[in-house]
């Protein structure tokens, strides 16, 4: 196979990894579309609780999505030579997610901000992340979002040595399922608003049970009882929202506002 992994970008003399320029860009290009969509849209937070939002969002993400990622392995965490250059190192976004939720929600309650602030982030949270894991999907196995070896129809190379080994393409579902959730919300809110929160709770909802799912397919550290690290992280948030989720199936009419189907 002519198909190299990691992908690298050679411009002249210099290479990167596509990774690095994917990445960079989803966090640019999300960013971009927040601030579009907040200038479109009338934002319900003021400027000054926005800006403090949006650092405690920045804040939490960074800590919580090293954090998570680095016990990912614990016991290669703890017995590491340099643990903050490993904890620096390792990083996953349900772990950026997590802790920004937590993060915002301690700055909301000291600016005294009552309002759901999260609504605006979805749709750039969900084009972000999907240029994102292109990066992702370029490192083969060379980062933690392949799957195990599989024999289905649409199972890839991703660099191992024996190039007959095909497996999940992990990555590529991901991003199947958040522009399957893009297309979701587009559908749904042209019958039906939405309460003011409801969406982002939808978004992180959604997105917990997919991770909890898909992890068992991809190869890791698990513990002894079958689940690993991030699993553990996907079932807190899941109960985090657990009042939204029985709302979802029990008093949906709680969670929208008069439809717009007449409107």
């Amino acid at each position: 196979m002519d198909i190299s992994f990691p992908l690298i970008f050679k411009i002249g003399p210099f290479s990167i990894l596509a990774h690095v320029v994917f990445e960079v860009l989803g966090i640019a290009i999300g960013f971009r579309y927040f601030l579009y969509l907040r200038r479109k849209q009338k934002d319900v937070i003021s400027e000054p609780n926005r800006l403090w939002i949006l650092i405690g969002a920045a804040l939490g993400a960074l800590i919580f999505s090293r954090l998570i990622g680095s016990l990912e392995n614990p016991a290669i965490f703890f017995s590491s030579k340099n643990t903050l250059l490993y904890f620096y190192s390792h990083k996953t976004i349900l772990g950026a997610l997590f802790g920004g939720v937590i993060c915002v929600e301690i700055v909301k309650k000291i600016i005294g901000e009552k309002k759901s602030s999260g609504d605006l982030f979805v749709y750039p949270l969900l084009l972000g992340m999907i240029i994102g894991r292109i990066g992702c999907l370029s490192m083969g196995i060379h980062e933690q979002t392949y799957g195990i070896p599989s024999d289905l129809p649409w199972a890839m190379y991703l660099g191992d040595e024996d190039q007959n080994i095909l497996r999940h393409p992990v990555a590529l579902y991901e991003m199947l399922f958040l522009g399957m959730l893009w297309i979701s919300f587009v559908t749904i809110e042209k019958k039906l608003k939405f309460k003011e929160g409801i969406r982002f709770q939808f978004f992180l909802m959604a997105y917990f049970i997919f991770r909890f799912l898909i992890d068992f397919i991809k190869p890791g550290y698990k513990f002894s009882f079958g689940l690993s690290t991030i699993q553990i992280t996907a079932l807190f948030g899941m109960l985090y929202y657990s009042r939204t989720f029985f709302r979802l199936f029990f008093k949906p009419k709680e969670l929208v506002k008069d439809p717009l189907i007449n409107k």
